[in-house]
């Protein structure tokens, strides 16, 4: 096939585009990949689409090798199913809602858990049915408080979702193991640098589960890798490595002490070395226990304050905490909260106010490290004075734990930190795939049922897999542009070749049409820059650049001194000078090899 610059469908440009954020994003509007239709929302032009069709063909093939079925539902979806899953009320504001003319309610489809079990559910009865596994590449609909990114993060988006079902959790794991093998080839065949991190489950339920992330530094998603081990987490997957619980019979007595001026951290620990000052060391942060207040907002809409109590040289890692609350939402702790809750004391708050039990009845929990033994400095509930020696399990109890604290550079590996003294580091990833064993949540909410080879009816258990596959776009020019433009993978570009007619000679205009229609006879795919007229070749090597097809042919002013024309590699930017009456056979092999 021969793409024409004269005739395609394209407009490249020199400027970025005012509302890129990204590199990606900046470069597949420049070279006329995509347009922006409205926030999150992109048309994909003729060049766009030949890409992300090749992604999906990839993708469809490994599916197909483990004997995954491809089907297709509809975007608009009815209410009740998600009724009886309750996730028309937990996914609160983050669906497109709307009403047919009847006044009946639909949603545009965000994900397709509640069909893919009622289709199973209306054709299967039987454990003879099962294993299977089936899947969808279809339009997907969110509505993104925050749209940006370009194509990382949008509101409307394609996707790969597949779903096994099986009798038994042994059949659950064989699926799973299935689907992650095939999920591995398909990332590496799209070409770019990734990594498969333990992830949570969060809103979808179950248990096992696991991201893949193309390594990049404007991703969203942190994970962190052992420096010994192969452990590997986005951060809000990892557990913190706790001490061990202790007694506290050589404790001194808690007692509370004035402590003038001191509502944060750093103001604290200076005070107490010139106060109180250890005769072991110097105080740290990480011996004073700070509670933070936000506030939940239920996906009913209901409202509820939390408390969580972690070291002092931590922050809440909002991102952290809001996987595990999922679907909950959290919010700043205000004005209008404190005042409803006048036995909080700003900047020296301390557990003797919180917790169910307490006056104010606002739910406490901490994070692991606060175990049974440790000692503290924490807020004495009145303004400018501490509580020191304040004994976790003798002094005060929580309501639970929680791990919302930051992870940083350096914490302790949880897999292999308490005996080889592995480390975490700290790197940003694009979220491209995500696993999960989803067991019987679905199944129960929807009585997906069958009977197993006893004659007794057995709840299914289902596993849930998931690709971007507009996001692998976006990821894969992330994972390969460079400073002149895009650059893809051979197996993903838009064309094996881009043949560039420099000059305006009849003969290298010739010369470059029968290269095209050789190229095109041979099976390959020619993006061909034909344009005349005021289109200079400097401006079509600029074009080649931005676009970024591997392989870059120039027919010029050597065929008429030598003979020859240029083959460029896009990459590396290497080129080599080939005689033009064998480039076609050349240019085969490279394709092919």
């Amino acid at each position: 096939m021969i793409l024409r610059m004269s005739t395609l469908f394209v407009r490249t440009l020199r400027d970025d585009p005012a509302d890129a954020e990204v590199p990606s994003h900046r470069l597949l509007v420049r070279a006329g990949y995509i347009r922006r239709a409205a926030p999150g929302i992109y048309s994909w032009l003729p060049l766009g689409l030949k890409v992300l069709r090749k992604v999906e063909a990839i993708v469809r093939e490994e599916m197909d090798a483990i004997g995954a079925q491809e089907l297709s539902f509809p975007a608009l979806l009815p209410r009740e199913p998600y009724e009886a899953t309750n996730r028309w009320t937990e996914y609160g504001d983050g669906i497109f809602r709307l009403k047919d003319r009847k006044g009946a309610d639909y949603l545009l489809g965000p994900t397709h858990e509640e069909m893919f079990t009622l289709v199973v559910k209306d054709l299967y009865s039987s454990y003879k049915d099962l294993p299977l596994s089936i899947y969808q590449i279809q339009t997907k609909y969110r509505d993104e408080a925050r749209p940006r990114a370009g194509l990382l993060r949008g509101r409307e988006f394609t996707m790969k979702d597949s779903y096994s079902f099986d009798v038994d959790d042994a059949g659950l794991d064989a699926s799973y193991q299935a689907h992650r093998d095939a999920y591995v080839r398909i990332f590496d065949r799209l070409g770019f640098e990734y990594v498969v991190v333990k992830a949570t489950s969060g809103a979808m339920g179950g248990s096992r589960s696991e991201e893949f992330l193309a390594k990049a530094d404007v991703g969203e998603d942190t994970y962190v890798r052992c420096t010994r081990c192969d452990y590997a987490a986005n951060v809000e997957a990892v557990e913190v490595l706790t001490p061990p619980a202790s007694g506290w019979e050589d404790a001194p007595a808690a007692h509370a002490e004035a402590t003038p001026g001191t509502p944060t951290i750093d103001s604290l620990v200076a005070h107490l070395d010139e106060a109180f000052p250890r005769e072991d060391r110097p105080w740290h942060a990480a011996d004073t226990l700070k509670n933070v207040l936000v506030v939940l907002k239920h996906p009913d809409g209901t409202r509820e304050p939390l408390a969580i109590g972690l070291p002092g040289d931590r922050e809440v890692d909002q991102k952290r905490l809001e996987g595990q609350l999922e679907p909950i939402e959290v919010e700043p702790f205000g004005e209008a909260e404190f005042a409803a809750h006048p036995a909080l004391v700003k900047g020296y708050i301390g557990p003797g106010v919180l917790g169910e039990e307490s006056a104010s009845g606002i739910r406490y929990v901490v994070d692991p490290r606060v175990v049974d033994g440790t000692r503290w400095v924490t807020g004495a509930d009145v303004d400018g004075s501490h509580v020191l020696d304040l004994v976790a399990g003798r002094d005060f109890t929580a309501d639970g734990t929680i791990e919302a604290a930051e992870v940083r550079d350096g914490d302790l590996c949880p897999a292999c930190g308490g005996t080889d003294g592995g480390v975490l580091e700290t790197a940003r990833g694009i979220e491209m795939g995500h696993i999960f064993q989803l067991g019987r949540k679905y199944a129960d909410a929807l009585d997906l049922k069958v009977l197993d080879e006893n004659g007794k009816l057995v709840t299914v258990t289902m596993g849930s897999y998931g690709i971007g596959c507009t996001r692998a776009v976006a990821a894969i020019a992330e994972g390969t542009l460079d400073g002149s433009g895009l650059s893809w993978p051979r197996n993903v570009a838009p064309a094996d070749v881009h043949l560039v007619a420099a000059g305006k000679d009849e003969a290298v205009l010739a010369a470059a049409d029968r290269i095209a229609h050789e190229l095109s006879g041979q099976g390959l795919d020619v993006l061909y820059d034909d344009r005349t007229g005021k289109v200079s070749p400097g401006v079509k090597f600029k074009d080649a650049e931005l676009i970024g097809v591997p392989t870059v042919v120039v027919v010029g002013k050597s065929l008429a001194e030598t003979g020859t024309v240029e083959v460029r590699d896009r990459a590396s930017g290497e080129r080599e000078d080939v005689a033009a009456d064998h480039v076609v056979d050349h240019l085969v092999r490279l394709v092919r090899a």
